[in-house]
């Protein structure tokens, strides 16, 4: 039994993808690969006579970003722009870069407007042409959704935290992905004599709506957050905030 829940996590994780970098080094925000991806796709779908395929998010300038305001989750990447790289399909009313153009333009709005990510580079491949005027159903994608579905309530929204997160506008739940879905807060205090500064350091993992920025509403996650936090701590509080997914309509 022990063994099939630590493959069933391993494969949520390789579902779950990297975590990508929100706004800049001092933000202290992450986005899920997997969600992140799936509002892209969601802008590219939208696009009459483009068929979009295979989409990929990865470090345009790896070290660009700088040195991140707060302890890095598990599976994240650090600061710094992205590279989008995606292939698509065309119809043949007007020409190949012109439907380039409108794909990349849509790819690179929706990436800073309803995201936050700070995207280099658009790179794309076109890899056949549509039969019809229409783009037509899209293919299976690993990172086509935007969410993870009804994630169980853990009892977390009860602290003091939990609450202050759930208040912010923008966040539908508190969504724990990362090691699986048994945490969506994690608290560590340091200066126990083991040579670390005095500090509390908090991550919280939640879902935004689709209708919001990610990147504002991890800002005003990570603000509350140290606010509830304070209390007792140690030393200053540092947060990571983690968006897990983009719910559509609500939680």
């Amino acid at each position: 039994m022990a063994t099939d829940r630590l493959a069933q996590t391993v494969r949520r994780q390789i579902g779950f993808g990297r975590l990508l970098p929100l706004g800049g080094a001092e933000d202290g925000a992450w986005i899920a690969e997997r969600a992140a991806a799936g509002v892209l796709r969601q802008a590219a779908d939208g696009l009459p006579g483009v068929r979009p395929g295979t989409l990929r998010l990865s470090p345009a300038e790896p070290g660009a970003g700088g040195e991140p305001a707060v302890p890095m989750p598990p599976s994240a990447l650090p600061p710094g722009p992205v590279r989008i790289s995606a292939e698509f399909e065309a119809g043949a009313e007007e020409p190949l870069p012109a439907a380039a153009d409108r794909l990349r333009s849509a790819l690179a709005e929706a990436a800073d407007r309803r995201l936050g990510l700070v995207v280099a580079a658009v790179d794309l491949r076109i890899t056949g042409l549509l039969d019809g005027p229409g783009g037509g159903p899209p293919p299976e994608e690993p990172f086509g959704g935007t969410g993870a579905g009804e994630i169980p309530d853990t009892g977390e929204a009860g602290t003091a935290v939990g609450a202050a997160a759930l208040a912010v506008p923008g966040v539908v739940r508190l969504a724990p992905e990362l090691g699986g879905a048994a945490r969506a807060l994690r608290t560590v205090d340091t200066g126990d004599g083991a040579g670390a500064a005095p500090g509390r350091h908090v991550r919280v993992q939640f879902a935004v709506a689709a209708d919001h920025r990610a990147l504002d509403v991890a800002r005003g996650v990570r603000d509350a957050a140290a606010r509830a936090a304070a209390a007792g701590a140690p030393g200053p509080v540092t947060v990571a905030a983690v968006v897990t997914e983009v719910a559509r309509g609500p939680g």
